[in-house]
């Protein structure tokens, strides 16, 4: 900016009865004057006015206009070095500014800032070109006010900024919209409209021949941007160019570093995983040379991998669980337990990893993980090398749960096929086996369909064994026999634990108690006539005794407990009766008998029909609303025409 300049009064006059020459002279010095004080060009002219007020001679005269043209023309070439100077020094501290800043969005802000500044105009931008769109967008902005401006995007050749990329020459336009020297697009124009710029001037940024970027300073009125402003901004994109490509290769380095740091942890990762695969790997052979058993082996795993472990059997019963237990109905169990047996090594099922143990080509069972779906490789590989482990002590557990099985089973068999042949010898191989069987006891025999009896047979002597119960495979049913009082109880245990391993609805059927080796036999012939009653009335997946199965019961007991099933029956009539004096079982059997015709019904029973009425809505309070329907209608019927009948005395005579 220029300084402000007031000349001396008499800088130019003359003075008084100078003559011409001497006032030329002095008028031509004052020339330097003004040089030296950076005067306005409009001030060259006051000398001049001054010799011509004096009258001098024409001849000084022109010599004192061509003395004002020089002047000028030093005053010129001054003003010229120092605005170089100032764009020299702005240019060093853009390089400076530039050189200190590592972050690439900082590199360009201040970029276009100091463009900005150093022209002097509205506003000033910048794009980069993008090589997989192969156009360029706009980077950054400064002074700029639209949003659409400063989202829009320029195609190879397509506006000036488009120009500028595509031919890597700088371009300057006065009036944007006059200019018909490059392609308008709407899309480009609405934003420069938006913007109300007028004035552009763009440099590309250059590294080497390539295109990166273009430098744009523009202003909102018209202008004309001369060469020096054209190569004072092609400078600043020429900074910008290196800042930006040196920005690119610290970024590039950073990341480089990053990744190295980041191989350099999973090489740390992997040696320390590396050694704790052998540390547990080392862990398991101790276990197996120790004499260690299933649920020592889950322990170490779960303690290794942090994880509930599960060791399955060849028939997926569980043989050891550390943790919480896996749900047999878990669809992800049950895939991961899948492709255990059809692979080699451990797959996964949602949250689920199973390892197959096998010997050869036999599938001995599973080892069972509940962990994350990322499971590291060394995980997977110690939880591989525990299955081997697994597979091993499942190979020594059968060989002795074969024997023990055999022992029990054969024990239950001879039992239950000919309890009179050498009872004592029965007694003595029972207490060796802890079993004493003149206690009281109990037989539950269990049925499913024969294509899941082979899950059934070893999961029945599982749970038999692990409860010291005998188990065995008799007459295409599995039979155990176990110590109790409550046989309905035992047999609903017994399915509740073996229904989940067989994935099938089974049929139990409890009896007993029973005390010695005879009594045992016919307890298991009864609870077997109550498996065949509920197969043949199509009851499958029930767990009940005989006495359950009301008069139907009775029928195929081989102990007709009549009175018992009376009593079980209407008891509560019976000893209503026998409370009140009154006759509600002779009047279901009547009415019943009548089916359910209440004037035929009071004639057999000799009463007004009002107390007929009363004593059925009694029995209805009694018995329930259903008293009269279907099974247990029927059920009704009989055991109040045989309490009619005299079904005590009628027992008693037949030695029931």
């Amino acid at each position: 900016m220029e300084a402000t300049y007031a000349a001396p009064a008499a800088s130019t006059a003359p003075a008084a009865g100078q003559d011409p020459a001497s006032a030329a002279v002095a008028l031509g010095r004052s020339f330097l004057d003004l040089l030296d004080e950076e005067a306005p060009a409009a001030e060259f002219e006051r000398p001049v006015l001054a010799a011509r007020a004096a009258e001098v001679p024409a001849r000084l005269l022109a010599e004192l206009e061509d003395i004002k043209l020089v002047a000028l023309r030093i005053r010129g070439e001054l003003e010229q070095r120092r605005r170089r100077e100032a764009e020299l020094a702005a240019l060093f501290e853009t390089a400076g500014d530039l050189a200190a800043l590592h972050d690439q969005d900082a590199v360009l802000r201040a970029i276009v800032h100091r463009a900005r500044l150093l022209l002097g105009t509205d506003v000033a931008y910048l794009t980069l070109h993008d090589q997989a769109a192969g156009d360029t967008f706009m980077r950054v902005t400064a002074g700029s006010v639209s949003a659409c401006f400063r989202q829009v995007r320029l195609g190879m050749g397509e506006g000036l900024g488009g120009l500028v990329a595509q031919i890597a020459t700088p371009y300057v336009t006065a009036d944007y919209f006059a200019d018909a020297r490059f392609v308008h697009t709407t899309a480009i124009d609405m934003a420069v409209r938006e913007e109300g710029l007028v004035a552009i001037l763009g440099v590309p940024l250059l590294l080497g021949t390539s295109v990166i970027g273009v430098l744009f300073a523009a202003d909102r009125r018209t202008r004309t941007f001369g060469p020096q402003e054209v190569a004072l901004l092609s400078s600043m994109a020429a900074h910008a160019a290196v800042a930006i490509d040196a920005a690119n290769l610290l970024e590039e380095t950073r990341a480089a570093l990053a990744e190295l740091n980041a191989a350099n942890e999973q090489v740390k990762e992997h040696s320390v995983a590396l050694e704790r695969a052998w540390q547990a790997h080392h862990r398991f052979t101790e276990l197996v040379l120790a004499g260690g058993q299933a649920a020592d082996v889950v322990d170490a795993v779960g303690a290794v991998l942090g994880s509930d472990v599960a060791i399955l059997d060849a028939h997926d019963v569980p043989v050891a669980v550390s943790g919480e237990p896996l749900p047999g109905s878990d669809p992800a169990l049950r895939r991961a337990l899948a492709g255990a047996r059809a692979g080699r090594g451990a797959v996964r099922a949602d949250s689920i990893w199973a390892a197959p143990a096998t010997a050869g080509s036999e599938h001995l069972g599973t080892l069972v993980l509940r962990a994350s779906p990322d499971l590291p490789e060394t995980d997977r590989m110690i939880l591989e090398r525990a299955a081997i482990v697994a597979a091993l002590l499942l190979l020594l557990r059968r060989s002795v749960t074969e024997t023990e099985h055999r022992v029990r089973g054969e024990l239950l068999s001879d039992l239950l096929s000919a309890p009179q042949r050498d009872t004592e010898s029965l007694r003595a191989r029972a207490l060796r086996l802890g079993t004493d069987l003149d206690g009281p006891h109990l037989v539950v025999v269990g049925h499913t369909a024969q294509a899941h009896r082979a899950r059934l047979r070893p999961a029945a002597a599982h749970l038999a064994a692990t409860r010291g119960w005998l188990a065995a495979d008799y007459e295409s049913y599995t039979v155990l026999l176990l110590p109790g009082s409550d046989p309905g109880e035992a047999a609903r245990t017994v399915a509740a634990a073996l229904g989940p391993v067989v994935t099938r609805e089974i049929t139990t059927c409890g009896a007993g108690p029973a005390s010695g080796p005879a009594a045992i036999a016919a307890a298991y012939r009864q609870a077997r006539r109550c498996v065949e009653a509920l197969l043949a009335l199509g009851r499958r997946g029930e767990a009940i005794t005989l006495d359950e199965l009301g008069f139907l019961g009775m029928l195929v007991s081989d102990r007709k407990n009549v009175p018992g099933f009376i009593q079980s029956v209407i008891g509560t009539l019976i000893d209503y009766d026998a409370r009140r004096g009154t006759e509600l079982v002779r009047t279901i059997d009547a009415y019943l008998c009548s089916g359910g015709n209440l004037t035929a019904t009071k004639d057999a029973l000799h009463v007004h029909v009002n107390t007929l009425t009363q004593r059925l809505d009694r029995v209805t309070r009694l018995l329930g609303e259903d008293w009269r329907l279907g099974e247990r209608g029927l059920e009704i019927r009989v055991a109040a025409h045989l309490h009619q009948l005299g079904a005590a005395s009628w027992a008693a005579d037949r030695g029931q």
